[in-house]
């Protein structure tokens, strides 16, 4: 009977730890479901969703240990050119309550920044100095809920004139198209000054802030001499490629562009920021903001590895040859 009793006594036992265990991993799934991450991500053009950028950056997220549904979601919003419906998108973003915030332009950061002062803020592709555009204090020591990658688009305006002088050896006069309603832009037509003089370059202002302009400034360009074609970092252009490219054939202008995507769609050459490295150290500091780190004590990043590519059918089309110096440099050559 002592036995029988013994053993019901275990089996008693056994049941009520089954019950706590049950509790236990119930309450554990609730937990783990409480920790689904919420990144909110905010574009000034298209959206990046379901862009080769757009899934390198989740590819990275992934390597970092994160599963999109499964223990982090994206909030995508895109302003698609409209830069004055940055503030609002931002504003919804901010009110879903996202971990942290991710934006891919100048004006975007600027909105997002704007919007909040305590969700953190990461921002990637910034052509102006975030210093000059009231984003952080320092680069080393940034200050506030906002850090990130720059991409000093601006900065290279000079290595891009030096790059059009190279390809085209009897160049005076240049062309540089720029948007005065965006930071970086003005920001890279305010610092190209310096490199043409050093160059012996005179540039002509192709100041263009709507679509609808950039027939009329072509054809102004054109009229003043420019015999070759500089475009600044700026949304603007970038959504409007085609039509700049197809503008350069048509003037026969040589172009260098702020970005690889204009010589994939027919430009002469580009000189830029990597940005698939670019792309993947942004999720790199989106992971450290989600484990802890803190935007302020991380130094905003410049990039380390930057691309020269150069489209040949291009300048066979407006009857450039390019020097084989400047091919040897170039990191992709399309043909």
């Amino acid at each position: 009977m002592r036995i029988l009793r013994s053993r019901r006594a275990v089996s008693t036992q056994i049941l009520a730890l089954c019950a706590t265990l049950s509790v236990f991993c119930v309450c554990a799934g609730a937990q783990q479901k409480a920790k689904l991450l919420k990144i909110g991500w905010l574009d000034s053009g298209p959206t990046v969703r379901g862009t080769r950028l757009g899934e390198l950056f989740l590819r990275r997220l992934h390597e970092l240990g994160y599963v999109e549904g499964k223990n982090i979601t994206i909030e995508y919003r895109s302003a698609d050119d409209k830069l004055d419906r940055l503030a609002a998108l931002a504003g919804e973003l901010v009110r879903l309550n996202v971990d942290v915030l991710v934006t891919s332009t100048t004006p975007a950061a600027i909105a997002a920044k704007n919007a909040t002062k305590t969700i953190p803020i990461v921002f990637m592709l910034l052509a102006a100095d975030p210093v000059a555009a009231g984003l952080t204090d320092s680069l080393a020591r940034p200050g506030g809920n906002i850090t990130g990658l720059t991409n000093v688009a601006a900065e290279l305006g000079g290595k891009r004139l030096e790059l059009l002088k190279e390809s085209v050896p009897k160049l005076t006069r240049v062309a540089v198209l720029w948007d005065p309603q965006n930071s970086g832009s003005a920001q890279a037509w305010k610092e190209s000054q310096l490199p043409a003089q050093e160059l012996a370059l005179q540039l002509h202002s192709m100041e263009v802030s709507s679509a609808d302009r950039f027939e009329a400034a072509f054809k102004d360009a054109t009229k003043a001499g420019s015999s070759a074609l500089a475009v600044t970092p700026m949304i603007l252009a970038t959504s409007n490629r085609k039509q700049i490219v197809e503008l350069a054939a048509r003037t026969r202008l040589p172009a260098i562009y702020a970005r690889e995507e204009f010589v994939e769609s027919g430009g002469l050459m580009s000189y830029s920021t990597d940005l698939d490295d670019h792309y993947r150290r942004s999720a790199t500091y989106v992971d450290k903001i989600l484990k802890g780190a803190k935007p302020a004590d991380l130094p905003v990043e410049q990039p380390t590895k930057f691309e020269l590519v150069i489209n040949l059918n291009a300048a066979k089309q407006i009857g450039l040859t390019i020097p084989q110096r400047v091919l040897a440099r170039a990191d992709k050559v399309l043909k």
